[in-house]
């Protein structure tokens, strides 16, 4: 009989902490600290506006620690956010052809944030960064379907070890006016890795390629890096409008 006294080998804990501001948002902090402590000798009446002003943008760009599941055949999502589109539709042109995803109609699942959402994104698969495509382009609303075609978008291609290609994108929004890659072509990613962020609301679609189900449901809300958006072996017409 195993003795109650000492716990079992391997157990540890985990204990809850603040979320670190990502490099890439900490001199837009800098900036709006730097503000209001300035009018702090001005009109001192707004300096309390411009304090919550800093820790809005200090909660904006936080970045949180994720567990990202393990096993074959996952595709965890990409972004915080809502599962605001499932369908299939047409690829967009950057990611046609031999090279890219082929020409095949795919499932797409868009997944949209709100300026309150986490924005750096991760990558939803492991595998090799095959191409990063950056398109310039307009700043309409994210959740507009033809938002996809005509909004500053940066396309990603990731193969896996099986020579499976996934294609993901990040797409700019009504408010957003940067979208920034940490990775580039050539690269080795695992899922769950930070590869990107959309400044200040946005949207990210990814393809699910042949033989991937959908794992999530419309109006679900998602974790990048922990929420599994598909699984291999699953219907593919799981959770597609009809």
């Amino acid at each position: 009989m195993a003795s109650l006294d000492k716990p079992p080998l391997g157990t540890t804990t985990v204990k809850w902490r603040f979320p670190e501001i990502h490099p890439e948002g900490r001199k837009y902090v800098a900036i709006a600290a730097a503000i209001a402590f300035a009018f702090l000798f001005i009109w001192d009446f707004i300096v309390w506006p411009l304090v919550f002003l800093t820790l809005g943008v200090a909660a904006f760009f936080r970045d949180p620690v994720r567990v990202t599941p393990q096993g074959e055949g996952l595709i965890v999502s990409p972004a915080d956010g809502l599962i605001t589109m499932i369908e299939r539709v047409e690829l967009p042109p950057e990611l046609r052809g031999p090279q890219a995803l082929g020409d095949k109609p795919m499932i797409r699942v868009s997944v949209f944030m709100s300026v309150f959402d986490v924005h750096v994104n991760r990558t939803p698969v492991t595998g090799t960064i095959k191409h990063v495509i950056y398109i310039s382009g307009k700043f309409m609303n994210a959740d507009f379907d033809k938002a996809s075609e005509e909004n500053e978008r940066q396309h990603f291609v990731v193969e896996d070890k099986n020579g499976v290609r996934f294609g993901f994108t990040q797409i700019a929004g009504l408010v957003a006016r940067r979208i920034v890659a940490f990775v580039k072509a050539g690269d080795m990613v695992v899922a769950g890795q930070r590869i990107g962020l959309i400044r200040f609301g946005s949207r990210v679609d990814v393809f699910l390629p042949e033989g991937y189900g959908c794992a999530v449901a419309l109006g679900q809300r998602a974790i990048a890096g922990e929420t599994i958006l598909a699984r291999r072996g699953i219907s593919d017409m799981a959770g597609v409008s009809q």
